[in-house]
């Protein structure tokens, strides 16, 4: 069976603020209107707005906001239409429309980034489109502009109006509205509808739900909280060493203070879910990766020591199937139970903890390019090479046995 793109963008952690000046019903509705899909066309600026004004670039926000700009530029939003995808898309356009331009609605949302567009039920190129913003992927009008009227949060002090006339600010203002503090925000790209694609009876995108489930979601805490602390623009996650390590609770040790030549070791190495607000790792791209060795005085590793326990929903390439699923909920542990014969002296244990962010897309580009990735295999073996410098060590120890 040829692959097909039917993987989301990974993900991410959910959670939430309490009681706000505006009620749970406004901000629904308030959320209901600003996600329709798809995106309708900004249309035509007021006529005041000069060209950085109607601009929907992310450059032309940043000639205010150039903190924001920066922390965008390294984000995995920024990101949404890199190689892995456009090289997908080259093809995806022709072959199966439709479902391109679905994948389109969370990887590039605003109606001027898409190709096509739908014209009394049949697809037609996109009067509208801008070939430039459509490689920026979620760009930052993609979430604070529609129809060329800015929407951001509150105040730092909650406050929602405006100082001055709307007429006398850059872009008439901004409206603002504590919806942007609010994991609901967030849901659209990463949570599936009940009836969106599931494998073994779990939809393949559930992390809203997840964090609903959490007692995270009942103590007030946001996906904001944790993915744009300081209402910074990083979204921070699974590729990102530090935020992983500030999630996760690992340790490791012995079951004895030494071992003599011959007896059986034991070391126990664990990984707890502390501070993560949905499954560890929510989708299905990453794997992470508890291993044990055995290590000689010379600093070698002892052949065929190595053993290894998987976290992670591992399925099929083609997504025809889920092999396994060991990812963490919240507070939950994972334990490497390792017991090996001590060979002689001077015999250490090696553990880590190794995360594989992009785990299935090296194994999805491999196949891509076998099959035949035609227009779009230069991106994709970018793609490839990206995703196989992903893998990092979150934690990692040697603890002598003999």
């Amino acid at each position: 069976m040829r692959l097909r793109l039917r993987v989301a963008c990974a993900a991410t952690l959910a959670l939430l603020l309490g009681a706000s000046a505006v009620g749970a019903d406004a901000i629904q509705e308030f959320l209901l209107r600003h996600w329709r899909q798809p995106l309708a066309p900004q249309g035509s600026p007021p006529a005041r707005f000069s060209t950085l004004e109607a601009s929907l670039h992310p450059e032309a926000c940043g000639t205010c906001h150039p903190t924001q700009l920066s922390d965008w530029r390294a984000s995995v939003h920024a990101a949404a239409t890199g190689p892995g995808v456009a090289g997908q898309m080259v093809e995806m356009l022709e072959s199966d429309p439709p479902s391109a331009l679905a994948c389109l609605r969370c990887h590039a949302p605003l109606a001027e980034q898409a190709p096509l567009v739908a014209d009394n039920g049949a697809l037609q190129p996109n009067p509208e489109h801008d070939g430039a913003l459509g490689a920026r992927g979620i760009p930052c009008a993609g979430c604070h502009v529609r129809g060329h009227e800015r929407f951001g949060p509150p105040r730092r002090d909650g406050s929602l109006a405006s100082a001055a006339p709307r007429e006398t600010l850059p872009h008439n203002g901004v409206t603002r509205t504590p919806a942007f503090l609010k994991s609901e925000f967030c849901r659209g790209c990463h949570q599936f509808a009940p009836d969106g694609f599931s494998l073994n009876g779990k939809l393949l995108q559930n992390t809203y739900d997840e964090w609903k489930a959490s007692r995270f979601a009942r103590q007030g805490v946001q996906c904001q909280d944790c993915h744009m602390p300081d209402r910074r623009h990083r979204w921070r996650g699974i590729h990102d060493a530090d935020m992983v390590r500030s999630g996760l609770t690992i340790t490791a040790r012995t079951g004895a203070t030494r071992y003599r030549a011959g007896n059986t070791a034991l070391v126990t190495l664990r990984v707890t879910s502390t501070r993560v607000g949905h499954a560890f790792p929510t989708y299905v791209t990453p794997r992470v990766v508890l291993s044990a060795e055995l290590v000689d005085g010379a600093g070698q590793v002892v052949a065929g020591s190595r053993q290894e326990k998987v976290i992670g929903r591992e399925v099929a390439l083609d997504l025809s199937r889920e092999a396994f699923d060991t990812r963490l909920l919240p507070g939950r542990t994972a334990t490497l139970e390792y017991r090996m014969k001590v060979p002689g002296p001077g015999i250490r244990a090696r553990v880590a903890v190794v995360v594989e962010p992009d785990a299935f897309y090296v194994g999805f580009f491999e196949v891509l390019l076998r099959q035949g990735a035609a227009r779009g295999e230069a991106q994709i073996r970018q793609a490839l090479e990206t995703a196989r410098r992903s893998p990092f060590s979150v934690f990692e120890r040697e603890l002598p046995l003999s």
